[in-house]
């Protein structure tokens, strides 16, 4: 089916502005800054920055102009021999509103990029003036020079969205008649990415929603802004600023609405609509940038009809599957559970039109309910769930519910969104078309959510086991204080680990599920070192893992009313996985699924 016209949209914004660096290179090459010395910092790239030094110091000037983006992390690429360094001791600024660590986390991944063990992250003092915001960094190298160096960190404090203080990464501009000396500039900048945030957030706010959730079927923000986008692959990481905006936007706009609804803050009942943050690299290097804000009715079919050409080819087997199948490739695999006698199908309508489908297969073993995608962009759970139950169906006995794919509408904007930025997380992709999380969504119409109510009392499933994921790399938010609110443990990948609920009285159970997992999941070819190194970076940078551990898994387990009465919600790091990555993503999730659903059967055979 080809794709159809639009429909029209309401236009909110339209706005271009002035981009920072070229108005610094306008400025600072007239013939009066001759001979002065420049030191700035904004978001670009290096190649910019370095051809904007030489187009300055053509005009007489000597510049440097830095990244105030993890400007730790780019000064050590761009001015120091990471692979010489024997030990590097880095004492971070810390501000009073601020968490503890928030400078050491926006160093992260260093540890990384230097010699194992090098890094050595210390407090340093409580600063309260911008300006003298900085990192301390003595160095030692392998031939046993020294080197002792100031990074500033050009931050500003003020209030987000919802009034809160924050501390977070601006521009910034010096320039001196001698070196070292900032005599004729020192000041903050809000440069051109900032601006175009502030854009955004000003012309929301502005506008009459009314009381009614939701506001608004589609919001659409597209920015083009200069920025970053590369990778660090020694450090198995990504570094980019229109991501970083991307999940800035999307987020301060939910805290937003959750203000201007009543609701407190983080509640993931909301229902404001969906919220589409598109932000690109400038089309070209002279480019200006700009930001547009529309509302926009749902094309529910013009946007399946360009996000799901099946890139798979149909036969080949889901082990195999490097990226997530379309909706079509999980219904055909459904269709062929499904054939087995006796298997009771069942569906439930979502806000766009789409289906969320589900199948019980009755058995005399104990219950088990299999979901994934509740959130649309940790996709790996959606092949593990599959490839489980087809391992699981010709068992004898065997008696599951499965829902593969829980949220289409989500899932299909995350394709959307993933067709332009395949490795940036699409935050805007995790909840439903109505804006909130299926799980939380208690009022009618429960639409997705039925779907999971259903299988729960057509199968009696006493143990849920829940396929999630968490970013593969850094998730940061870096006009609201770089940390993200109400995320803060979710911001760094910490490897593959479990999250356990239970009703009263059913502690022993969940126990014991988790034993019988961690040690079934020991055996995964790799997990293990996976595990440990990642935890090991995290710890690095964010401190003690915020879980218990065993076997070298994270876990949690906490009491719940809601649900089973046993959920296990497994947790792989695999937003923005593709290839290799996420086929062991997938091997790893159908791994615990099946761990879950043998150990359970001993539980409840054991009373």
């Amino acid at each position: 089916m080809a794709p159809t016209t639009p429909p029209p949209a309401t236009d909110l914004l339209d706005i271009a502005v002035h981009r920072t660096l070229h108005d610094w290179l306008e400025r600072f090459t007239q013939p009066q800054w001759a001979h002065t010395h420049l030191e700035g910092w904004l978001f670009e790239d290096a190649a910019t920055r370095q051809a904007a030094e030489q187009r300055l110091a053509a005009a007489g000037v000597s510049a440097r102009l830095h990244s105030a983006y993890k400007p730790l992390v780019h000064h050590f690429l761009d001015a120091v021999d990471c692979s010489q360094v024997e030990r590097a001791v880095v004492r971070y600024p810390r501000v009073q509103t601020a968490a503890e660590r928030r400078f050491a986390l926006e160093a992260y991944p260093l540890a990384a990029l230097l010699p194992e063990g090098a890094l050595h992250l210390e407090p340093g003092e409580v600063c309260h003036d911008p300006a003298a915001l900085h990192y301390h960094v003595e160095l030692r190298f392998h031939d046993g020079r020294t080197e002792s160096h100031r990074v500033f960190a050009p931050n500003r404090p003020h209030a987000d969205v919802i009034g809160q203080p924050q501390w977070s990464p601006t521009g910034w501009l010096r320039v001196g008649s001698r070196p070292g000396l900032s005599d004729l500039l020192d000041t903050a900048v809000p440069t051109d990415y900032e601006q175009l945030f502030d854009h955004v957030l000003r012309t929301v706010r502005e506008q009459p929603w009314g009381r009614d959730e939701p506001y608004f079927e589609r919001l659409d923000i597209r920015v083009d802004t200069p920025g970053m986008e590369y990778a660090l692959p020694a450090a198995q990481e990504r570094i980019s600023t229109h991501e970083a905006l991307h999940e800035d936007i999307y987020f301060s706009l939910l805290e937003h609405f959750q203000h201007h609804s009543g609701r407190p803050r983080g509640d993931r009942r909301l229902q404001p609509g969906q919220i589409v943050p598109d932000v690109r690299a400038l089309p070209e290097p002279g480019a200006t940038p700009r930001v547009r804000v529309a509302l926009r009715p749902f094309d529910t079919a013009a946007q399946d009809a360009a996000a799901w050409p099946d890139t798979d080819p149909p036969d080949q087997p889901l082990n195999l599957l490097g990226q997530a199948p379309s909706p079509d490739r999980i219904h055909r695999v459904l269709r062929e559970l499904a054939a087995t006698p006796g298997t009771q199908w069942f569906t439930a309508a979502t806000r766009q039109g789409r289906t969320v489908h589900g199948l019980y297969q009755p058995g005399s073993e104990a219950p088990v309910f299999i979901s994934a995608a509740q959130h649309a962009n940790e996709t790996s759970g959606v092949v593990g769930a599959l490839r489980a139950a087809q391992a699981l169906q010709p068992q004898p006995g065997a008696h599951f519910a499965l829902i593969a794919l829980e949220n289409p509408d989500g899932y299909a904007l995350h394709r959307e969104l993933g067709a332009r930025h395949p490795h940036h997380m699409h935050h805007a992709a995790r909840y439903s078309a109505l804006g909130d999380d299926i799980e939380y969504r208690d009022t009618p119409p429960l639409l997705e959510r039925a779907a999971r109510e259903q299988a729960l009392r057509v199968s009696g499933a006493g143990l849920h086991v829940n396929l999630h994921g968490y970013p593969a790399h850094e998730w940061t938010r870096p006009l609201t204080g770089y940390v993200p609110r109400g995320f803060e443990h979710w911001m760094l990948p910490k490897g593959f680990f479990l999250i356990l609920r239970h009703h009263a009285g059913r502690r022993h159970q969940a126990l014991a599920l988790l034993h019988a997992v961690t040690d079934a999941l020991r055996a995964v070819p790799g997990l293990a070192d996976y595990n440990d190194r990642q935890m090991a970076l995290y710890e690095r940078h964010a401190g003690p893992i915020p879980f218990e551990t065993r076997h070298g898994f994270a876990y949690s387990v906490t009491e719940n009313p809601q649900g089973a009465p046993v959920t296990l919600i497994t947790e792989f790091p695999d937003e923005t996985l593709h290839g290799d990555d996420f086929r062991f993503a997938h091997t790893v999730q159908c791994a615990a699924v099946l761990a879950a659903q043998q150990a359970w059967q001993g539980i409840v055979n054991a009373g």
